[in-house]
């Protein structure tokens, strides 16, 4: 016993000679403190973007950036730093920004940030020298300058680059969409709805952090989690100003019922949905009061039945990828729109809706629209395709 207390104690002794980034006596690790050090910081930053603050942000670092935002309603926003990777005196910092609007989000957006860092002697405190989009995060509306933002009764506008006017447009077409889905929609949501309207395509494939190419001719599009509503998604629709703005009244207010009724569906919309049903209900409520014919609404499915080439089949999902021929994709949309279509004159809207919860209801794709068309409209996906054909024949023939 003697013997092993001996050893005990050379081994502590041994323990507190290594190097501080190894092990400490008790103590935390090099890379534990300067995250958390780094963490304290940004503590800070987050408080003073909450009561804006300008003299505290800039204390924090660089004051770029505070003004940008500065104008959006926040009820949250706050920072984590996962991972700090030192070279002496400058620190890269992994981090992920949680924010949440007032008003409209049930649940934060979350982002990844990259940080850089600086700070003066060994004793000195750290400073952000930059702050921007990690990886392949999406840019924040900030980072594409100073945000505006126009309030409309049930929405609230995020513009960079734009006119006051414009964005107040957005708001009187969004405002109308909120109610035309809840009319539609018997589902509950929030009723309410965050547009962001960028300077161009390039702001709006920045935003969602991809290449320009992928939504040239993409009006809109929403981003947010699906999956149920204990997710709380914290929905934005993301405009394409270049594209929106070819479009003519009645293609514009479309397209914002569209993109809100993604809005409103959203927590019954799962990975079982596909996106025939997702995005043909969607169209469905765009178009549902405009008094347009299945064949003014659906151009080039028209054109495909009266050449004698309908499809075969309801829209697989590769069919709307943004990257697929245009026309194709056209048809894809229009097919799921006549889709739901159908079974809102055959079946009734209500079963539409109760179709559309229960497929989104399965824990996964297979099986999922079989089970809820036998469950909900009494039919097989068979007849059901066989009866999709027929009324594209007889409304588009």
């Amino acid at each position: 016993m003697a013997g092993r207390r001996r050893v005990s104690g050379v081994l502590a002794a041994v323990l507190c000679l290594l190097p501080a980034g190894l092990v400490g006596c008790g103590g935390r690790s090099a890379a534990e403190s300067d995250r958390a050090e780094v963490q304290q910081v940004l503590d800070r930053r987050a408080a003073a973007v909450l009561a804006h603050d300008a003299a505290a942000y800039a204390r924090t670092g660089t004051g770029a950036g505070l003004g940008d935002l500065s104008a959006i309603p926040l009820a949250a926003w706050t920072y984590r730093v996962r991972a700090v990777d030192r070279a002496g005196d400058r620190a890269t910092a992994d981090v992920e920004l949680r924010y949440r609007v007032d008003g409209y989000d049930r649940g934060a957006v979350a982002t990844g940030r990259t940080m850089r860092l600086s700070r003066d002697g060994a004793g000195g405190q750290w400073s952000v020298d930059s702050d921007r989009p990690a990886g392949k995060s999406g840019q924040q509306p900030w980072d594409q300058g100073p945000v505006e933002v126009v309030r409309g009764k049930h929405s609230l506008v995020l513009g960079v680059g734009q006119p006051t006017a414009t964005l107040r447009r957005f708001a009187g077409l969004a405002d109308r969409a909120v109610p035309a889905v809840s009319d539609a929609w018997d589902g509950d949501w929030a009723s309410r709805v965050v547009v962001v309207v960028p300077r161009s395509l390039e702001g709006m494939a920045g935003l969602l952090g991809s290449p320009a190419s992928s939504y040239r001719g993409i009006a809109a599009v929403t981003t947010g989690e699906t999956g149920g509503r204990e997710r709380a998604p914290a929905d934005r629709i993301i405009v394409n100003p270049d594209a929106y703005g070819l479009l003519g009244d009645l293609g514009k207010q479309v397209v914002l019922t569209h993109e809100t009724t993604h809005v409103a569906t959203r927590a019954d919309t799962t990975s079982a949905t596909p996106l025939w049903l997702s995005e043909g209900y969607a169209d469905w409520v765009g178009y549902r009061t405009s008094h347009r014919t299945a064949a003014e609404a659906a151009p080039e499915l028209a054109e495909a039945v009266a050449g004698g080439e309908p499809p075969a089949r309801l829209p697989a999902d590769e069919d709307f990828g943004f990257t697929a021929d245009a026309r194709a994709l056209a048809r894809a949309y229009e097919g799921g729109w006549l889709a739901c279509r159908m079974v809102a004159e055959q079946w009734g809207e209500d079963r539409l809706d109760a179709l559309y919860r229960s497929v989104g209801a399965h824990a996964e794709r297979a099986g999922a629209v079989e089970d809820a068309l036998h469950d909900v409209l009494g039919t097989t996906l068979g007849d059901f395709t066989a009866r999709w054909r027929e009324y594209l024949r007889t409304r588009l023939g």
